[in-house]
């Protein structure tokens, strides 16, 4: 099974995009190498800005880009996206609604070695409070690709969430991706497991577990997290006994807030929220990082056979 990263998906995707529209630019700040902008900028140089170390600025001109017709990609990692040039991104992007997409990269703990202080666990939530933001998540490389051509397409500001580590192939050349729709991978009544991000193949491989026990586990994964598919996640609570969500995400003010917070006013029912719980990261191996903070397949199974 090919297993690849989505940011590196993104990089060959941005390629591709390239070359069918001409109005595509690449905005990045020093970090080509490990975004994967380096793809794009080797084909179209032209097309390739770097900025340096100033995010902030990153932002803005990728906000003043959009007011000329052109589509810009603005990468750098999720950290500073969200975190360093928030101001910008809510001001100059968001308020006046102009057509930006922020597609940071190493995402969540998995970053790895560089630890929590740039290891950002909260940029859903920092993303979802924004007016206005569409936020997507790819599970696979696959999906990246779809994701990548949904939002240039889309008129307004998006934000992609990669991450660092290869990640094992979940949907072939023919998924169709839309905004703003989650896709279920098994069907079951007893478990709905809702996950996002790299947590989706975990949860695949906890529903296989589970299998063999006599649970039957509904995956559904919400690469879009605003807006939320609240017609997938209504009827996933209406009829499966238990709601998981799981995310490589404080489990505050992400997907796991946003199913509960739809879920509390629509059909009140019990979430359990699979993710970080409200700490910061540290410095290790990113799959040490995953095992550490519980966010693998067998932790899912726990949580499942112990709420069922």
């Amino acid at each position: 099974m090919r297993m690849k990263a989505t940011r590196q998906a993104y990089g060959e995707a941005l390629v591709k995009l390239g070359k069918e529209n001409k109005d595509v630019v690449v905005l990045e700040a020093d970090l080509s190498k490990s975004t994967m902008t380096t793809f794009f900028q080797k084909e179209f140089p032209e097309r390739h800005i770097n900025v340096g170390i100033a995010e902030a600025n990153l932002i803005g001109t990728a906000a003043g880009m959009a007011t000329t017709g052109k589509i810009p990609f603005a990468s750098t990692f999720a950290m500073f996206a969200a975190g360093r040039a928030f101001d910008q991104i809510r001001n100059s992007v968001a308020y006046p609604k102009l057509n930006v997409k922020i597609c940071p990269t190493h995402a969540g703990i998995s970053l790895g070695e560089d630890g929590g202080s740039h290891q950002s666990v909260e940029d859903i939530a920092l993303m979802r409070a924004i007016p206005g933001m569409v936020i997507l998540q790819p599970a696979d490389a696959t999906e990246t690709e779809k994701i990548i051509f949904a939002a240039a397409k889309y008129e307004g500001p998006v934000y992609v969430r990669l991450g660092r580590l290869p990640v094992a192939d979940i949907y072939n050349e023919g998924y169709d991706f839309e905004i703003g729709k989650a896709s279920t991978l098994t069907e079951g009544n007893d478990v709905a497991i809702i996950a996002t991000g790299l947590l989706v193949g975990e949860a695949l491989k906890a529903a296989e577990t589970l299998k063999e026990k006599g649970v039957n586990v509904r995956v559904i994964n919400m690469s879009t997290i605003k807006p939320l598919d609240e017609e997938t996640v209504l009827k996933a609570a209406k009829e499966c006994k238990l709601v998981i969500t799981s995310e490589e995400h404080s489990i505050v003010g992400g997907l796991g807030s946003a199913v509960s917070e739809f879920l509390s006013s629509n059909h009140p029912v019990k979430v359990i929220r699979h993710g970080i719980n409200d700490v910061f990261g540290q410095s290790a191996d990113g799959n040490v990082m995953l095992d550490k903070y519980g966010l693998r397949a067998s932790n899912l199974v726990e949580l499942v056979l112990k709420n069922i």
